[in-house]
Protein backbone atom coordinates (compact mmCIF):
# COMPACT_ATOMS: atom_id res chain seq x y z
CA UNK A 1 0.00 0.00 0.00
CA UNK A 2 1.49 3.29 -1.07
CA UNK A 3 0.93 5.90 1.60
CA UNK A 4 1.14 9.59 0.69
CA UNK A 5 2.85 11.34 3.59
CA UNK A 6 2.07 14.99 4.20
CA UNK A 7 4.58 17.28 2.52
CA UNK A 8 5.82 14.52 0.22
CA UNK A 9 8.35 15.72 -2.31
CA UNK A 10 8.16 15.30 -6.05
CA UNK A 11 10.55 13.52 -8.36
CA UNK A 12 12.32 15.17 -11.29
CA UNK A 13 9.26 14.55 -13.50
CA UNK A 14 6.89 16.19 -11.02
CA UNK A 15 5.29 12.98 -9.68
CA UNK A 16 5.17 11.78 -6.08
CA UNK A 17 8.51 10.50 -4.83
CA UNK A 18 8.69 6.72 -5.13
CA UNK A 19 10.17 5.56 -1.83
CA UNK A 20 10.47 1.84 -1.09
CA UNK A 21 10.92 1.04 2.58
CA UNK A 22 9.01 -2.23 2.31
CA UNK A 23 7.89 -4.10 -0.77
CA UNK A 24 4.22 -3.14 -0.28
CA UNK A 25 5.20 0.48 -0.94
CA UNK A 26 5.26 -0.57 -4.59
CA UNK A 27 1.65 -1.72 -4.63
CA UNK A 28 0.72 -4.73 -6.79
CA UNK A 29 0.95 -2.72 -10.01
CA UNK A 30 4.32 -1.26 -9.05
CA UNK A 31 5.62 -4.70 -8.13
CA UNK A 32 4.70 -5.98 -11.58
CA UNK A 33 6.33 -2.93 -13.19
CA UNK A 34 9.58 -3.46 -11.27
CA UNK A 35 9.74 -7.16 -12.18
CA UNK A 36 9.02 -6.36 -15.83
CA UNK A 37 11.84 -3.81 -15.83
CA UNK A 38 14.14 -6.36 -14.18
CA UNK A 39 13.39 -8.86 -16.93
CA UNK A 40 14.29 -6.46 -19.73
CA UNK A 41 17.65 -6.44 -21.47
CA UNK A 42 19.71 -3.73 -19.74
CA UNK A 43 20.53 -2.27 -23.15
CA UNK A 44 16.82 -1.60 -23.71
CA UNK A 45 16.29 0.25 -20.44
CA UNK A 46 16.28 4.06 -20.34
CA UNK A 47 19.38 5.36 -18.58
CA UNK A 48 17.35 7.09 -15.89
CA UNK A 49 20.42 7.73 -13.75
CA UNK A 50 22.64 9.20 -16.47
CA UNK A 51 25.12 11.52 -14.80
CA UNK A 52 23.43 11.18 -11.42
CA UNK A 53 24.63 9.85 -8.08
CA UNK A 54 23.20 7.08 -5.92
CA UNK A 55 24.15 7.03 -2.23
CA UNK A 56 24.60 3.56 -0.76
CA UNK A 57 24.74 3.84 3.04
CA UNK A 58 25.73 0.65 4.89
CA UNK A 59 25.42 0.49 8.67
CA UNK A 60 26.17 -3.23 8.28
CA UNK A 61 28.20 -4.84 5.47
CA UNK A 62 26.93 -7.06 2.66
CA UNK A 63 28.52 -8.68 -0.38
CA UNK A 64 25.41 -9.22 -2.53
CA UNK A 65 23.67 -5.96 -1.66
CA UNK A 66 26.68 -3.78 -2.35
CA UNK A 67 27.66 -5.45 -5.61
CA UNK A 68 24.12 -5.66 -6.97
CA UNK A 69 23.36 -2.04 -6.08
CA UNK A 70 26.57 -0.63 -7.53
CA UNK A 71 26.32 -2.52 -10.81
CA UNK A 72 22.61 -1.78 -11.18
CA UNK A 73 23.36 1.92 -10.76
CA UNK A 74 26.09 1.80 -13.38
CA UNK A 75 23.82 -0.05 -15.81
CA UNK A 76 21.41 2.90 -15.67
CA UNK A 77 24.20 5.42 -16.25
CA UNK A 78 24.59 6.49 -12.63
CA UNK A 79 27.51 6.81 -10.24
CA UNK A 80 27.24 4.74 -7.03
CA UNK A 81 28.94 5.99 -3.85
CA UNK A 82 29.46 3.38 -1.14
CA UNK A 83 29.29 4.98 2.30
CA UNK A 84 30.29 3.07 5.42
CA UNK A 85 28.68 3.71 8.77
CA UNK A 86 31.81 5.36 10.17
CA UNK A 87 31.73 7.97 7.42
CA UNK A 88 28.31 9.33 8.41
CA UNK A 89 27.78 8.09 11.98
CA UNK A 90 23.99 8.07 11.90
CA UNK A 91 22.69 9.47 15.21
CA UNK A 92 26.26 9.66 16.52
CA UNK A 93 27.90 12.32 14.39
CA UNK A 94 24.68 13.49 12.75
CA UNK A 95 21.01 12.66 12.98
CA UNK A 96 19.45 10.39 10.41
CA UNK A 97 17.48 13.39 9.18
CA UNK A 98 20.61 15.49 8.60
CA UNK A 99 22.41 12.59 6.89
CA UNK A 100 19.48 12.25 4.50
CA UNK A 101 19.30 15.99 3.80
CA UNK A 102 23.04 16.15 3.15
CA UNK A 103 23.18 13.16 0.82
CA UNK A 104 20.15 14.46 -1.08
CA UNK A 105 22.23 17.50 -2.02
CA UNK A 106 24.44 15.24 -4.12
CA UNK A 107 22.43 12.15 -5.05
CA UNK A 108 19.22 11.30 -6.88
CA UNK A 109 18.52 8.16 -4.82
CA UNK A 110 19.32 7.38 -1.18
CA UNK A 111 19.69 3.65 -0.48
CA UNK A 112 20.45 2.47 3.04
CA UNK A 113 21.12 -0.81 4.84
CA UNK A 114 20.33 -0.07 8.47
CA UNK A 115 20.00 -1.67 11.87
CA UNK A 116 16.71 0.02 12.79
CA UNK A 117 13.86 0.40 10.29
CA UNK A 118 12.85 3.68 11.93
CA UNK A 119 16.06 5.20 10.56
CA UNK A 120 14.68 4.77 7.04
CA UNK A 121 11.33 6.23 8.05
CA UNK A 122 13.02 9.29 9.55
CA UNK A 123 15.12 9.78 6.41
CA UNK A 124 12.04 9.54 4.19
CA UNK A 125 10.00 11.86 6.37
CA UNK A 126 12.77 14.47 6.54
CA UNK A 127 13.07 14.56 2.75
CA UNK A 128 9.32 14.63 2.22
CA UNK A 129 8.85 17.41 4.77
CA UNK A 130 11.44 19.49 2.93
CA UNK A 131 9.86 18.81 -0.46
CA UNK A 132 13.02 17.00 -1.59
CA UNK A 133 12.16 14.53 -4.36
CA UNK A 134 14.86 11.96 -3.60
CA UNK A 135 13.54 8.42 -3.07
CA UNK A 136 14.69 6.37 -0.10
CA UNK A 137 15.25 2.64 -0.75
CA UNK A 138 15.58 -0.01 1.95
CA UNK A 139 18.60 -2.23 1.30
CA UNK A 140 17.81 -4.14 4.52
CA UNK A 141 16.46 -3.33 7.95
CA UNK A 142 15.30 -5.27 10.96
CA UNK A 143 11.77 -5.07 9.53
CA UNK A 144 12.27 -6.05 5.92
CA UNK A 145 14.52 -7.02 3.03
CA UNK A 146 12.45 -5.93 0.02
CA UNK A 147 15.29 -6.03 -2.53
CA UNK A 148 15.83 -9.70 -1.71
CA UNK A 149 12.10 -10.35 -2.11
CA UNK A 150 12.16 -8.79 -5.57
CA UNK A 151 15.01 -11.09 -6.58
CA UNK A 152 13.13 -14.06 -5.13
CA UNK A 153 9.99 -13.34 -7.14
CA UNK A 154 12.07 -12.82 -10.25
CA UNK A 155 13.66 -16.23 -9.65
CA UNK A 156 10.25 -17.90 -9.20
CA UNK A 157 9.03 -16.36 -12.47
CA UNK A 158 12.11 -17.61 -14.30
CA UNK A 159 11.65 -21.11 -12.91
CA UNK A 160 7.91 -21.55 -13.27
CA UNK A 161 6.61 -18.65 -15.36
CA UNK A 162 4.49 -15.75 -14.13
CA UNK A 163 1.28 -17.76 -14.09
CA UNK A 164 2.93 -21.03 -13.08
CA UNK A 165 4.45 -19.44 -9.98
CA UNK A 166 0.93 -18.77 -8.68
CA UNK A 167 0.30 -22.52 -8.64
CA UNK A 168 3.35 -23.18 -6.48
CA UNK A 169 3.36 -22.96 -2.70
CA UNK A 170 6.48 -21.33 -1.30
CA UNK A 171 7.24 -22.86 2.11
CA UNK A 172 9.52 -20.84 4.36
CA UNK A 173 11.18 -22.90 7.10
CA UNK A 174 12.74 -21.08 10.04
CA UNK A 175 12.67 -17.67 11.69
CA UNK A 176 9.84 -15.44 10.45
CA UNK A 177 12.30 -12.59 10.19
CA UNK A 178 12.76 -9.60 7.89
CA UNK A 179 13.49 -11.84 4.90
CA UNK A 180 10.32 -13.87 5.47
CA UNK A 181 8.22 -10.73 5.95
CA UNK A 182 9.20 -9.11 2.65
CA UNK A 183 9.00 -12.40 0.75
CA UNK A 184 5.54 -13.23 2.11
CA UNK A 185 4.18 -9.74 1.37
CA UNK A 186 5.60 -9.77 -2.16
CA UNK A 187 4.34 -13.29 -2.84
CA UNK A 188 0.86 -12.37 -1.63
CA UNK A 189 0.85 -9.29 -3.86
CA UNK A 190 1.78 -11.54 -6.80
CA UNK A 191 -0.86 -14.18 -5.97
CA UNK A 192 1.64 -16.80 -4.80
CA UNK A 193 0.54 -18.92 -1.78
CA UNK A 194 2.99 -19.22 1.10
CA UNK A 195 3.50 -21.21 4.28
CA UNK A 196 5.79 -20.48 7.19
CA UNK A 197 6.98 -23.02 9.76
CA UNK A 198 8.71 -21.64 12.84
CA UNK A 199 9.31 -22.84 16.41
CA UNK A 200 7.23 -21.32 19.16
CA UNK A 201 8.18 -17.68 19.70
CA UNK A 202 9.76 -17.24 16.28
CA UNK A 203 6.69 -17.16 14.05
CA UNK A 204 5.09 -14.13 12.42
CA UNK A 205 3.24 -11.55 14.47
CA UNK A 206 -0.51 -11.34 14.07
CA UNK A 207 -0.07 -7.94 12.43
CA UNK A 208 2.39 -9.26 9.85
CA UNK A 209 0.20 -12.27 9.06
CA UNK A 210 -2.78 -9.94 8.62
CA UNK A 211 -0.76 -7.67 6.33
CA UNK A 212 0.29 -10.62 4.15
CA UNK A 213 -3.28 -11.85 3.90
CA UNK A 214 -4.61 -8.35 3.16
CA UNK A 215 -3.29 -8.65 -0.40
CA UNK A 216 -5.36 -11.76 -1.01
CA UNK A 217 -2.57 -14.30 -0.94
CA UNK A 218 -3.02 -17.56 0.95
CA UNK A 219 -0.83 -17.89 4.06
CA UNK A 220 -0.50 -20.94 6.33
CA UNK A 221 1.29 -20.49 9.67
CA UNK A 222 2.50 -23.61 11.46
CA UNK A 223 5.13 -24.92 13.84
CA UNK A 224 5.52 -28.12 11.82
CA UNK A 225 8.14 -28.01 9.03
CA UNK A 226 6.82 -31.26 7.55
CA UNK A 227 3.36 -29.77 7.17
CA UNK A 228 4.80 -26.69 5.49
CA UNK A 229 6.95 -28.71 3.10
CA UNK A 230 4.30 -31.22 2.00
CA UNK A 231 3.61 -30.67 -1.70
CA UNK A 232 5.43 -27.32 -1.77
CA UNK A 233 6.81 -26.01 -5.04
CA UNK A 234 9.71 -24.20 -3.37
CA UNK A 235 11.40 -24.46 0.02
CA UNK A 236 13.03 -21.34 1.44
CA UNK A 237 15.21 -20.83 4.49
CA UNK A 238 17.56 -18.30 6.06
CA UNK A 239 20.19 -18.36 8.79
CA UNK A 240 18.92 -19.02 12.29
CA UNK A 241 21.17 -16.35 13.80
CA UNK A 242 21.30 -13.09 11.87
CA UNK A 243 23.84 -10.31 12.18
CA UNK A 244 23.34 -8.58 15.53
CA UNK A 245 21.87 -11.69 17.17
CA UNK A 246 25.15 -13.40 17.99
CA UNK A 247 24.45 -13.43 21.74
CA UNK A 248 21.31 -15.51 21.04
CA UNK A 249 23.16 -18.12 18.99
CA UNK A 250 23.05 -21.07 21.42
CA UNK A 251 19.44 -20.37 22.34
CA UNK A 252 18.47 -20.24 18.69
CA UNK A 253 20.35 -23.41 17.77
CA UNK A 254 18.34 -25.24 20.41
CA UNK A 255 15.02 -23.66 19.40
CA UNK A 256 15.44 -24.41 15.70
CA UNK A 257 16.56 -28.02 16.04
CA UNK A 258 14.38 -30.00 13.65
CA UNK A 259 13.85 -27.06 11.28
CA UNK A 260 16.76 -27.82 8.95
CA UNK A 261 16.05 -28.00 5.22
CA UNK A 262 17.65 -31.35 4.49
CA UNK A 263 17.13 -34.22 2.08
CA UNK A 264 14.24 -35.66 4.11
CA UNK A 265 12.35 -32.37 4.15
CA UNK A 266 12.98 -31.74 0.45
CA UNK A 267 11.55 -35.21 -0.30
CA UNK A 268 8.20 -34.05 1.07
CA UNK A 269 7.95 -31.26 -1.53
CA UNK A 270 6.99 -31.66 -5.18
CA UNK A 271 9.37 -33.75 -7.29
CA UNK A 272 10.49 -30.64 -9.20
CA UNK A 273 10.52 -28.31 -6.18
CA UNK A 274 13.42 -25.90 -5.85
CA UNK A 275 15.32 -24.82 -2.75
CA UNK A 276 15.96 -21.13 -2.05
CA UNK A 277 18.20 -19.29 0.41
CA UNK A 278 19.06 -15.59 0.55
CA UNK A 279 22.65 -16.34 1.68
CA UNK A 280 25.02 -16.48 3.45
CA UNK A 281 24.29 -20.12 4.26
CA UNK A 282 25.44 -22.02 7.32
CA UNK A 283 25.74 -25.57 6.07
CA UNK A 284 24.72 -28.07 8.71
CA UNK A 285 22.51 -25.57 10.53
CA UNK A 286 19.46 -24.22 8.67
CA UNK A 287 20.30 -26.18 5.52
CA UNK A 288 22.32 -29.28 4.74
CA UNK A 289 25.32 -29.08 2.44
CA UNK A 290 23.82 -31.76 0.19
CA UNK A 291 20.74 -29.59 -0.38
CA UNK A 292 22.27 -26.13 -0.77
CA UNK A 293 24.93 -27.51 -3.12
CA UNK A 294 22.61 -30.00 -4.79
CA UNK A 295 20.59 -30.03 -8.02
CA UNK A 296 17.42 -28.59 -6.42
CA UNK A 297 19.22 -25.48 -5.20
CA UNK A 298 18.72 -22.16 -7.03
CA UNK A 299 20.62 -19.99 -4.54
CA UNK A 300 23.09 -18.71 -7.13
CA UNK A 301 20.28 -17.83 -9.50
CA UNK A 302 18.74 -15.83 -6.65
CA UNK A 303 22.06 -14.12 -6.00
CA UNK A 304 22.44 -13.15 -9.67
CA UNK A 305 18.90 -11.83 -9.69
CA UNK A 306 19.71 -9.39 -6.91
CA UNK A 307 21.42 -7.24 -9.56
CA UNK A 308 18.62 -7.55 -12.10
CA UNK A 309 15.96 -6.81 -9.49
CA UNK A 310 17.87 -3.79 -8.22
CA UNK A 311 18.23 -2.49 -11.76
CA UNK A 312 14.48 -2.74 -12.24
CA UNK A 313 13.82 -1.05 -8.90
CA UNK A 314 16.17 1.86 -9.54
CA UNK A 315 14.63 2.37 -12.98
CA UNK A 316 11.19 2.42 -11.32
CA UNK A 317 12.04 4.92 -8.55
CA UNK A 318 13.69 7.27 -11.08
CA UNK A 319 11.15 7.32 -13.96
Amino acid sequence: MVVDHGGRGTDHHGGATRHMLEVDDLGPAGLEDVLALAERDPADLPRTLEGRGVALVFEKPSARTRNSSELATVALGGHPVYIQDAEVGIDVRETAEDVARTLACFHSVLCARVMDHRTLERMRDALDAGGVGVPVVNLLSDRGHPCQALADLLTLRQLFGTDGARDRVVAYIGDANNVWRSLAIAASMAGIPTRVASPDGYGPSDADAALVRSFGGDLVVTDDPDQAADGAGALYTDVWTSMGQEEERQERLAAFAGFRVDEALVARALPDARVMHCLPAHRGEEISAAVVDGPRSVVWQQAANRMHAMRGLLAWVTP
